[in-house]
């Protein structure tokens, strides 16, 4: 399997040319500044870079923080390990400049700094309040260069439609298609001549595009690369006056921390994305993530009325749904409301209904049946249920292994200590031996 992406203390020791022997000498020398005695060690530092590990106590983050050249505020504001350096928060939407922060996510992206945390839950909030208060304002094209024409924006978009219209399988090889229309598409905003509706598609374009690498960088648990394009997109999407894309990357945004375990911050961007939005399939699939993180949080009776807001919205769509959740379906409903079941700890309703929910799920969504699985195979074993729920987390890790998406292989192993006092089962030998080796490397 991959190893872990970097955690945010190393990549701000690298940032800063420092070892963990100088960084501990560096919090030492910051204390006796203060006029104190604290010292540590280089395994010590080791501890806090470990992911999962247990955050510096405040006065050690101080002393961290001193040595980062980073004020005292900013630590407070943003918490571990958020206000390190290397997890800059992205460009306020208020600023109008979306092209600026369509290069800032390219150049994230390129640093290869892969993190497995996302936008500060602070940040991500107050860039969902901003979308929902501010009214866009369009961006003047340049007054030097080229002119585009109509017809190659056409032909642009057709071809980004075909790439991202793939079966999942297939997606997978199209990452450095996408960033090379990408890198073409931030180019014309930036240097070229345009009317106001070939700007209006420019910035829709673009926005798709960062959205769909975002959601490459995701499946990749390159958390921060993908925060920073979503950001992007909804910058554009913003500057072209598409609510409905965007209240649909508040919504890949709130999944992500969903996704990490951030709830409390994700029911506050979904409420905002709500707020925009009167597509009811969009509509439905923001209340179904607004209940998974209610249940996350095990507010059962906010939870409840959401899934049924979500069913609601989608059994009386009657409208062609926005491009960005024309898979929304009834297969999703039922297995994303199962997974709330199962925060909720109601195994047994949950399983009946993931399990419907897996049966109608269509052939070319392999990555989205591979997480389904996971959850059916996470509910067969809260039930005792071995042999049936390692078979089936077999089928989710060959999938994910197919398809190349680490987060899903990631989500899978996480049910192995699970299977620790089984492994005499035979299916649970094979998936224990699977889980144990490397999947193929995706681009």
């Amino acid at each position: 399997m991959d190893t872990l992406p970097q955690h945010p203390l190393a990549i701000a020791r690298s940032l800063h040319g420092l070892s963990q022997s100088d960084l501990a000498d560096g919090i030492k020398k910051a204390a006796r500044r203060r006029d104190r005695r604290a010292g540590t060690t280089k395994q010590q530092i080791s501890v806090w870079e470990r992911h999962g590990a247990r955050a510096p106590a405040p006065w050690y983050q101080q002393l961290i923080a001193d040595v980062f050249s980073i004020g005292p505020d900013h630590v407070t504001a943003l918490g571990w390990p958020y206000w390190l350096p290397g997890n800059e928060a992205p460009i306020p939407l208020d600023t109008g400049a979306p092209v600026a922060a369509l290069r800032e996510a390219r150049r994230r992206a390129m640093l290869n700094r892969r993190t497995l945390i996302g936008l500060a839950p602070a940040t991500l909030t107050a860039l969902a309040q901003q979308w929902a208060t501010l009214d866009p304002a369009l961006a003047a094209s340049a007054s030097e260069g080229q002119a585009v024409a109509p017809q190659f924006v056409t032909w642009l978009e057709t071809s980004v439609q075909h790439l991202t219209g793939m079966a999942t399988a297939d997606r997978q090889h199209t990452a450095q298609l996408l960033d090379s229309y990408y890198d073409t598409v931030v180019g014309m905003l930036e240097n070229a001549i345009y009317d106001e509706t070939t700007g209006t598609r420019l910035h829709q374009l673009a926005s798709g595009l960062a959205q769909t690498i975002g959601w490459h960088r995701f499946d990749h648990e390159d958390h921060a690369a993908a925060a920073h394009y979503w950001t992007a997109a909804l910058h554009t999407a913003h500057q072209a006056a598409d609510t409905d894309r965007g209240a649909g990357i508040l919504a890949d945004l709130a999944y992500q921390s969903i996704w990490l375990g951030h709830a409390a911050p994700a029911i506050d961007v979904l409420d905002h994305a709500l707020t925009r939005t009167h597509n009811s399939t969009a509509r439905s699939l923001l209340h179904l993530r607004k209940a998974r993180a209610l249940a996350m949080n095990g507010e059962a009776r906010a939870c409840r009325r959401s899934l049924d807001a979500a069913e609601h919205a989608l059994s009386t769509a009657t409208t062609a749904p926005p491009a960005w959740c024309s898979w929304m379906s009834p297969a999703d409903l039922a297995v994303d409301s199962g997974r709330c079941l199962i925060d909720l700890g109601e195994t047994g309703p949950a399983l009946h209904q993931i399990t419907q929910g897996v049966a109608l799920l269509p052939t070319s969504r392999d990555k989205t049946r591979a997480v389904f699985l996971a959850y059916e195979a996470e509910t067969l074993l809260r039930q005792g249920e071995i042999d049936h729920s390692a078979d089936t987390a077999h089928e989710a890790l060959t999938l994910s292994h197919r398809i190349g998406a680490t987060r899903c292989t990631r989500q899978i192993s996480q049910l192995t200590p699970g299977f620790k006092h089984h492994r005499e089962v035979e299916g649970v030998q094979r998936f224990l031996h699977t889980i144990h080796q490397s999947p193929p490397r995706s681009a």
